[in-house]
């Protein structure tokens, strides 16, 4: 099978994409606009595989992306391309406007007519999988409740606003014209490669440093954790398995309180870096309590039976696991994450109005 992936070099899609070309025998063409967030060094292990190729464009570049389609001619469009940071949103919500409802028309656009102009065969066949977010449902109030498939939309944020709207803008291309559309909607993502803006990996950047581990509120929001090599088995198997006009929830039952994520954090550099910078008796001793974020989710967690029960998908890695694995590797690449940073995001805080 031939998959076009937009966002390709970010976090979960770089992860998809090393599992299609690893794992797999499809051939992948990763279309992505390289934003801070989005990096080809994620990369680097398949990117010499003749099954790969990476073009740079815009998904709201309406003409680049209607001659890559001519030419790669996919099977499928798996749609990853996004601005993903609550905290960027708040700041400056114009480009998650841009990118995620605006540049989801644009490429909606662009396949259906694509999708028009193959034969029967390869129409029937023909995939688009939306990938989305569990933040689209607002927040839980109750301590067992858990998003499913059916809870309704609540967004509270510039980001989940936009990403909500694309969801409704892809089933609704399905309802008028016919496109075979999948979305899924995931639970926080964390493992390898993700970028230091994001909680898990900027808690452990910071604690090396010697940095303060600012902890937003009181610590007790709580998420369901999904080990990113676990979202992409998953991802793969809705492309290939799912049901099309369906919704299929991941989440990776690793309910956790985010102050309970950073101590957990904590404990494991103790054991993994126990040489800590200098006048650093503790790395929990660096955890610092900041004003909460504005609009702040109390409590995400996803009802993922539906996809277990019907595609046969379940997690690979428990929480303790995922973020051991995790942790080592920020260890062991750090020069990476030096050359990621670059000196634009220093790990300040974003979002506070």
């Amino acid at each position: 099978m031939r998959i076009l992936i937009t966002g390709g070099a970010g976090f979960i899609g770089s992860a998809l994409i090393r599992h299609l070309i690893q794992d797999t025998e499809h051939e992948v063409l990763n279309l992505d606009k390289l934003t801070y967030a989005g990096n080809l060094e994620s990369l680097l292990e398949i990117a010499a595989n003749p099954r790969y190729r990476f073009v740079q464009a815009d998904i709201a570049d309406a003409q680049r992306v209607a001659a890559t389609l001519s030419e790669f001619q996919p099977d499928a469009i798996m749609h990853l391309a996004a601005e993903s940071h609550v905290d960027r949103s708040i700041d400056g919500p114009a480009a998650f406007i841009q990118t995620n409802i605006v540049g989801t028309y644009s490429l909606l656009e662009n396949t259906r007519a694509y999708w028009l102009g193959l034969s029967a065969e390869r129409k029937a066949a023909f995939r688009f999988h939306h990938i989305s977010t569990d933040e689209v449902y607002g927040d839980l109030h109750g301590v067992d409740d858990l998003f499913t498939e059916t809870t309704p939309y609540a967004p509270s944020s510039p980001y989940s606003a936009s990403k909500a709207a694309s969801d409704h803008l892809v089933r609704a291309w399905q309802r008028t014209y016919g496109l075979p559309v999948l979305i899924t909607n995931c639970s926080n993502n964390y493992g390898p490669y993700h970028f230091p803006e994001k909680l898990i990996p900027l808690m452990i950047l910071n604690a090396m440093a010697g940095k303060p581990l600012p902890v937003y509120g009181n610590g007790q929001q709580v998420r369901d954790w999904l080990y990113v090599e676990d979202h992409a088995r998953a991802l793969l198997k809705v492309v290939c398995e799912g049901k099309v006009g369906e919704t299929y929830n991941i989440g990776g039952h690793n309910e956790q309180k985010n102050l309970d994520v950073v101590r957990a954090i904590c404990a494991l550099l103790e054991e993994l870096a126990p040489q800590k910078p200098t006048g650093i008796a503790r790395y929990e001793d660096l955890i610092t309590y900041v004003q909460d974020r504005p609009g702040h989710d109390l409590r995400y967690a996803i009802d993922a039976s539906k996809i277990e029960r019907e595609l046969g998908w379940v997690p690979q890695e428990t929480f303790d696991t995922g973020l051991r694995k995790t942790v080592q590797w920020y260890l062991d690449n750090l020069e990476w994450c030096r050359r990621v940073q670059d000196g634009s995001y220093q790990g300040e805080r974003l979002g506070a109005l």
